[in-house]
């Protein structure tokens, strides 16, 4: 049975890749509670994954979004204008830095790769919060999506742990810029999670097996709780919560 803990909001969703994806998590969580969904996709190639997974959720806007094109930006908030005129909820699920950057000791990171790191991983959510700013104009919730490495020097996270701490930081300062709009700005911090964009990480399989050892339940987080933690943040619940990092990570984080 559906609920309504999101009956009439108006969320849009980024990042979705496939059904592992951490934001088809957030997605389902969301439409479940009554949510109505803007999804997007990268590009051709990724579209045939997503439509369906889209249609089958009920969104209302399918519409490709490669974040380092503002035309494609441009046009992705002008459907939603055209279609809502209001924005209730915006879900920013995209990292990315190229492999050879990520791969490579911090020391040897190019200008290039650090560069495309922070714009794509951090400089985008503060561009789509800008641009979500005047659809919110009841107020609204934004989140985002980190990872420990953000805090700690952590298996060969490397220079995406910069790009995540930026983020962080983003968050707090975005919280407290849009806070006199009545708009929460929150970040989501997950365990490791085997999804697509997971997987270029060196070394991945090392990763979970040691963060199953960190935890504190010896389990690790799957889609439908970091779901679940999105819904809340997303819905009327965490209602006074703003500029926070929230850890689903079986107690990774607390056990160093």
């Amino acid at each position: 049975m559906a609920g309504t803990l999101m009956a009439g909001k108006k969320v849009l969703i980024t990042g979705i890749a496939n059904d592992k994806s951490i934001a088809y998590g957030v997605a389902r969580a969301l439409q479940a509670q009554g949510a109505e969904l803007v999804i997007t996709y990268l590009n051709a190639k990724a579209e045939p994954y997503v439509r369906p997974l889209a249609e089958s959720l009920g969104a209302e806007i399918i519409l490709p979004l490669d974040v380092s094109k503002p035309e494609q930006l441009d046009r992705l908030f002008t459907a939603i204008d055209e279609s809502w005129g209001r924005l209730d909820g915006l879900v920013h699920s995209l990292a990315f830095c190229p492999l050879e950057d990520l791969h490579a000791p911090i020391s040897e990171c190019s200008r290039e790769g650090f560069l495309q790191a922070m714009d794509i991983s951090c400089y985008s959510f503060i561009d789509m919060a800008n641009r979500a700013r005047p659809l919110m104009k009841d107020g609204g919730s934004m989140i985002n999506f980190s990872y420990l490495g953000s805090a700690l020097a952590t298996g060969d996270y490397n220079i995406m742990g910069c790009a995540k701490a930026a983020l962080e930081a983003a968050t707090r300062y975005l919280a407290r810029d849009l806070g006199t709009q009545n708009i929460r700005v929150n970040c989501i911090s997950p365990g490791t999670i085997a999804t697509r964009a997971a997987g270029g990480i060196k070394d991945f399989a090392s990763m979970l097996e040691y963060n199953q050892h960190k935890a504190v339940d010896g389990q690790l987080p799957t889609i439908e709780e970091v779901g679940n933690a999105a819904l809340f943040f997303l819905s009327d619940l965490s209602a006074g919560t703003t500029g926070s990092i929230h850890y689903v990570d079986h107690g990774v984080c607390i056990n160093g």
